[in-house]
């Protein structure tokens, strides 16, 4: 039984009056199977320090595209939304072009200038999220871009086989694009 305290009535009393509890159904939770549960931790473990060497290397100068990419299946589905306006923004399906996503972005913005803030770091058994801001200056325009993002990669048998990215493609793209030079009377 509960009681309702401190609930005032029109004449400024307090009703102290005992309300019977209210009694819901609740549904027993599924049964957690010891040993599934213990393999899902270690798959979480084992994705968590994959991503975590592949952090490492990207954000390491002394790491080439080939090192980077190396963290990566032979077969990937790298999945952005194209933008022709951006070189380095295409869909991606093996390590060759994981490598080339590498190369491209160095050939079109200057490294020393972008880089990333990782704000969270989730990882479910093969699956890690991560989300935070990304910077760059392109070459070409002297132009810098600023972006949130969210990054899905999916991790089997100790490489990236899913590469899903969220980005202002359309804010890296204005970046990348020339001022137009106004027209001359």
């Amino acid at each position: 039984m509960t009681t309702k305290t401190n609930t005032a009535n029109r004449a400024g009393n307090t009703d102290t009056t005992p309300t019977p509890a209210t009694t819901t159904a609740t549904t027993p939770a599924p049964a957690v199977d010891p040993a599934s549960a213990v393999a899902m931790a270690a798959e979480t473990e084992r994705t968590r320090a994959v991503v975590a060497e592949y952090l490492r290397r990207v954000a390491d100068p002394e790491q080439g595209p080939e090192e980077i990419a190396a963290m990566y299946a032979e077969e990937v589905e790298w999945q952005i939304a194209p933008n022709p306006a951006v070189p380095w923004i295409r869909p991606r399906s093996t390590r060759a072009d994981v490598v080339g996503h590498w190369v491209e972005l160095a050939e079109h913005t200057v490294p020393e200038a972008g880089g990333a803030t990782i704000d969270a770091f989730l990882v479910d058994g093969a699956d890690a999220v991560l989300t935070g801001h990304l910077h760059g200056t392109v070459r070409a325009t002297g132009k810098t871009f600023h972006s949130p993002f969210a990054l899905r990669l999916t991790v089997a048998n100790g490489e990236i086989v899913r590469h899903h990215i969220y980005e202002d493609s359309l804010g890296i793209a204005a970046a990348c694009t020339p001022d137009q030079a106004e027209p001359t009377a």
